[in-house]
């Protein structure tokens, strides 16, 4: 009958023995060279690796890394990292050990990168402290807090009407050359100053694209905060594959540490592509558009990994805004329809819309918040009626077309309606501060505009604008808070809007009095 001393030996020693075969596969895995059997385009196909991990990173050369993806009896399907031009059947390839990983830390703010952590700004090497793996398991349930506070995108008709939470993932989805980019774009200008890091993950990109967001990031100084990942157009598959999920471990990196982060992926349309072609080529079996079984995988493992992190966690929070494109307005096609059910809500922008003029062309009777006004800030709740406003406006403003005749109640809700419309109306690059959009939603909800004649709204908005100073400064630190107006306040905004606007209405009156 062993003792308990003796059990506990004979327990050491196979921990030990444990440790030592572990030591040995570790010391001599990365030794373990193959072949290369067939090359194509984005994948190579090796022999002689018997060990390899699945997504263990491979090395072809120097500067050729490639990711195990198709484990199959006889031979490896490989993801390539880079060019395939150099690749001949018969090279060696030799094991890392190790998974695919990234550069992480505050040296990459303000730098543009490739998915490999390279630089491609010219502006030199980047020092690296840390590494984390690209693919990482999303953060635990009990390990996340409620999305509660608000990420203002500086867009009055999102912030007012779709509102964004730290640590929500938030769907743009519409038809090429509708204005995506433009939102998020807005959206990271608008964090400035609000102690929020952003990554831009440029997913198949046109050059000429990708180099106009980095200017007008630059231009507004937002590339102090910023960090831009580039996978081009021209770049291979495994390339784009991998794009998003290294942005995200940077991303999450600054989170870990109680940090709030935006991330935004553009496009993930051209990431599924990436992923579909790797996938035919690779042979595993088509299906729904040709996409793969695990597409719906691939992108709720990346989306998952957004949350609001508890306070134990240090309270950090990344927020997700993926963009997808849409064809002919489709936006009940596979993709989409797998990130409107993985996301929090979309905003949609209509093509109609935009060809009218009305940007940004953010239609809102498609757009949804799933998280709502619990990420928004109480004093957004003073201009509730608003959405309802509008939906009564468009709803009437198609009867109105068939010719019908309209009692006055009724051209009262669609002469409303039209204001709303032209004050919704914001220039890209220029995000509205909350004090800015409350005083204007707020006049423009209690009909303040209604007297204003319909081309001239934009200018007496904008003489508001101008006019902040006029409204008293405790008074707009008060929108910032955690209570809600109180009448005395919103009695207050709207004398001091209405007197500006009144002003303004006598001037137009006067512009059009007949000489």
């Amino acid at each position: 009958m062993p003792t308990t001393s003796m059990k506990n030996n004979i327990a050491h020693r196979f921990e030990q023995l444990d440790k030592g075969i572990a030591d040995h596969v570790f010391a001599f895995a990365p030794q373990e060279v193959g072949h290369v059997t067939s090359v194509a385009t984005g994948i190579v196909k090796v022999s002689g690796l018997g060990g390899v991990g699945f997504e263990e990173l491979l090395k072809f050369s120097e500067d050729l890394y490639g990711i195990a993806y198709n484990l199959d009896e006889e031979e490896i399907g490989v993801i390539l990292l880079g060019e395939d031009t150099l690749l001949n059947a018969g090279d060696e390839v030799q094991r890392t050990g190790r998974v695919m990983d990234i550069p992480v830390g505050d040296h990459l703010i303000g730098r543009v990168i490739d998915p490999m952590g390279m630089p491609i700004d010219g502006k030199g090497a980047i020092p690296i402290s840390k590494r984390l793996p690209i693919e990482r398991p999303a953060p635990a349930i009990m390990d996340r807090m409620a999305v509660n506070a608000a990420l203002q995108t500086g867009i009055k008709v999102v912030d007012a009407l779709i509102p964004i939470g730290r640590g929500q993932r938030e769907l743009i989805v519409g038809d090429r050359q509708t204005g995506k980019t433009q939102i998020a774009i807005d959206t990271i200008l608008n964090q400035r100053g609000k102690d929020v890091l952003c990554v831009y993950c440029a997913i198949g990109q046109r050059a000429s694209a990708v180099a106009k967001v980095i200017a007008n990031l630059e231009e507004k100084g937002a590339m102090e905060y910023t960090v831009i990942m580039v996978a081009e157009g021209n770049s291979t598959a495994g390339l784009k594959y991998i794009a998003p999920y290294a942005a995200t471990s940077i991303a999450e990196h600054f989170m870990e540490e109680g940090r709030n982060v935006l991330i935004v992926y553009d496009d993930l349309t051209h990431h599924a592509r990436a992923y579909r072609e790797l996938s035919l080529l690779l042979r595993r079996p088509p299906g729904r558009e040709a996409f793969p079984g695990d597409i719906f995988y691939i992108h709720s493992r990346l989306l998952e990994r957004a949350t609001h992190l508890s306070d134990n966690l240090k309270g950090g929070s990344l927020t997700a805004l993926p963009i997808i494109e849409t064809e002919a307005q489709n936006i009940s096609a596979y993709i989409p329809t797998n990130l409107i059910s993985i996301t929090d809500g979309q905003i949609y922008l209509s093509p109609k819309l935009f060809e009218a003029g009305i940007l940004p062309a953010v239609d809102v009777g498609k757009s949804v918040s799933r998280v709502g006004s619990n990420a928004q800030l109480p004093a957004y709740k003073s201009i509730v009626k608003l959405k309802l406003q509008y939906a009564q406006f468009e709803e009437l403003e198609s009867f109105s077309r068939f010719g019908t005749r309209l009692d006055e109640n009724t051209k009262k809700i669609i002469d409303h309606g039209e204001r709303i419309r032209s004050c919704l109306k914001q220039n890209e690059l220029h995000p509205l501060t909350v004090s800015q959009q409350i005083v204007v939603l707020l006049a423009l909800t209690n009909g303040l505009f209604d007297d204003v004649a319909i081309d001239k709204v934009r200018e007496a908005e904008a003489g508001i604008l101008k006019s902040m100073d006029q409204f008293p400064s405790e008074l707009l630190k008060r929108l910032f808070a955690d209570q809600q107006l109180d009448s005395a306040d919103h009695d207050l905004i709207l004398k001091t809007a209405g007197d500006l606007l009144a002003s303004f209405k006598e001037k137009v009156e006067s512009d059009q009095t007949p000489k």
